[in-house]
């Protein structure tokens, strides 16, 4: 008995491509990008304001300049000669637990204290404060907050001020916000909300689930990473050491 695999994202046919149900020629045009990559991720359309958000949440990690991991590895490999499919795949596999894969810890640790609130009662002070001791009880570091360079995230602020206009915030942003407060109190360094973080809220405000997450920091930086690898080829000198200190901007 041959056993048939399911899919409800795409299927091909003669004259015919659809994307969870929609014909692709009808969606293209008449749909932004943020409404099309919400309908192919989720699975359903969505409402203006998610897609704005979600739309807005792409364009804030699309770049970093030249200093992230996963850039220096992608110019790195355009460095030596490398085709762009290479270059970008070594800058995609550079986006692990610590650089931009931290969404989905985010989401988990805004989630679990959200959770607190509801199971305990509790407002989101307390909650932050009982999250905190529980992830330094058992050695483990909240993901989202600080940043190397960040005193305050631009990309944050933004993404927060545009959750508010678009009426999208709620308790997520609120308990992210707090913990920002109780982190920085707990333990007397400047932890900002950055971008993973800020991200980790809005996708938990749009009831996003968490294995998703990674795959939309990915989803955006591929753009950059092909920008990076292009122009290394084209502005610098093969086979030379890649050094992000060695950059000037022009």
């Amino acid at each position: 008995m041959t056993f048939l695999r399911k899919t409800s994202i795409s299927w091909v046919e003669a004259e015919k491509i659809t994307l969870r149900g929609r014909r692709i020629e009808e969606l293209m045009g008449n749909r932004s990008y943020g409404d099309v990559l919400f309908l192919l991720l989720i699975g359903k359309s969505p409402t203006p304001e998610q897609s704005r958000m979600l739309e807005a949440i792409v364009v804030s990690v699309i770049d970093h300049g030249v200093t992230p991991p996963s850039t220096i590895a992608a110019v790195t490999v355009a460095n030596t000669g490398g085709g762009l499919s290479s270059a970008v795949a070594a800058g995609i596999l550079a986006i692990n637990k610590y650089h931009g894969g931290a969404v989905e810890d985010a989401m988990a640790a805004i989630g679990e204290a959200v959770e607190l609130q509801r199971t305990e009662g509790l407002d989101a002070k307390p909650a932050a404060e009982k999250l905190v001791s529980r992830y330094k009880d058992n050695g483990r570091r909240i993901s989202g907050f600080g940043h190397r360079f960040h005193a305050a995230d631009p990309r944050t602020i933004r993404l927060f001020e545009l959750a508010r206009e678009l009426k999208i915030a709620g308790p997520f942003i609120e308990q992210a916000e707090v913990l920002e407060k109780v982190l920085t109190e707990k333990t007397g360094k400047n932890l900002p909300i950055n971008a993973d973080g800020a991200i980790a809220a809005c996708l938990l405000e749009m009831n996003f689930p968490p294995k998703i997450a990674n795959g939309i920091f990915i989803i955006a930086r591929v753009a950059g990473l092909v920008a990076h690898a292009v122009e290394e080829q084209e502005k610098n000198p093969p086979m030379r050491t890649v050094d992000a200190g060695n950059y000037e901007f022009e």
